[in-house]
């Protein structure tokens, strides 16, 4: 073998994977979920306490008056019996918060969610705050789009952002002005569902496709029955569930358990170009195409001259700034394509320096 062939497969790996069509079942709850068990929005707006100095300050007129009405309905009076009464920015500016922070606090309720339970919250700043870093969040009332209260937040906030600077120099990690507080609110109000109160319970599908929502309902049908279920549209189906509410549970526990061949979905390609990972669906064709990809390199070298006058000369000592820009764009190679190539049988050339492309087979889990 020559030493130059050794060579280029050494650092070449042609890899050929044949992908075998094997049709794999998922369960109805993976690609379905029930319409009663929907989630809802909750906002609130709240102040962060505890900060190292990098909180709003006098300037953020909202935070202030905030921390006068806490301060005032916990029985602490700030300037007399009139204060509440003062407008001014005079009167608004004499107390310096720089260790606090007004916030908006948003969470996800879930549904079915009762009374008692604990939901995550996200914290994010209003004002000039620079970092929630080491803050303390005071009890937020959380309200939904009707206006009523249906959480209560408070906690310690934990943000994994960072942001030093001295000396002219700066380093920012993350978002140091948005925090999460892990289970800091507490469920006070139930929201109604339909799911005890209806004759038909509705199941919803995570992406529309006709085929998979045709595939649920033969499942369901064959096993509990015809009329069981009943397709509405290429998301909704409708089933027939028991009165009992025991009943139903149980009900909806066998439906969601039930093995379905979903259909295949539509061919899709991904391109991250700044990672440069590229995920190819397995119904992509390839036709006729020819591909050509290269860089460009912009080099600029700048050379710093100073300009004097001659040694009786009336002018003036200049420093002048040159620079010498080139663009350099290296030939690349065409890739061509043959028409009719899919990614049910694919090669792969890749030089080894580059990032691995791998295939997953089809059924693969991750137990």
């Amino acid at each position: 073998m020559k030493p130059s062939l050794i060579r280029q497969l050494s650092v070449t790996i042609v890899c050929s994977l044949l992908l075998v069509q094997n049709a794999m079942a998922d369960r109805v709850k993976d690609l379905a979920s029930l319409a009663a068990v929907r989630s809802n929005q909750l906002v609130g707006y709240g102040i962060v306490v505890g900060l190292q100095g990098t909180g709003d300050g006098a300037d953020v007129s909202f935070t202030v008056q905030t921390v006068r009405a806490m301060l005032n309905k916990l029985g602490v009076g700030l300037d007399g019996p009139l204060s509440d009464f003062e407008r001014t920015a005079a009167a608004v500016g004499k107390i310096d918060v720089k260790n606090v922070a007004a916030v908006m606090v948003t969470a996800e309720l879930p549904g079915m969610a009762k009374p008692g339970q604990r939901i995550d919250i996200n914290v994010g700043t209003l004002g000039k705050a620079s970092s929630l870093r080491g803050g303390t969040l005071i009890m937020t009332s959380l309200r939904g789009i009707d206006g009523e209260v249906y959480a209560m937040a408070q906690g310690v906030v934990t943000t994994t952002g960072i942001d030093a600077s001295a000396a002219g120099s700066k380093v920012a990690i993350g978002v140091p002005t948005s925090a999460r507080v892990p289970n800091g609110a507490t469920v006070e109000r139930m929201v109604d569902t339909p799911f005890e109160k209806t004759e038909f319970v509705m199941l919803n599908l995570r992406e529309q496709d006709f085929t998979t929502t045709s595939a649920i309902v033969a499942a369901v049908n064959k096993t509990f029955g015809e009329d069981t279920a009943r397709a509405l549209d290429a998301v909704s189906i409708s089933l027939r569930a028991p009165a009992d509410v025991s009943q139903r549970v149980t009900f909806i526990s066998m439906v969601e358990n039930l093995d379905v061949i979903p259909g295949e979905s539509a061919a899709k390609v991904v391109v991250n170009s700044r990672t440069g990972t590229v995920v190819i669906s397995r119904n992509v064709k390839v036709t006729a195409a020819a591909v050509s990809h290269g860089t460009i390199s912009v080099s600029i070298a700048a050379t710093n001259e100073v300009s004097q006058p001659n040694a009786f000369g009336q002018g003036t000592t200049t420093p002048v700034q040159n620079a010498n820009i080139t663009v350099a764009e290296p030939n690349k190679p065409m890739i061509l394509f043959q028409p009719g190539v899919d990614f049910s049988l694919q090669f792969c050339v890749l030089p080894l320096p580059k990032p691995l492309v791998l295939q997953f087979q089809p059924g693969i889990d991750s137990s």
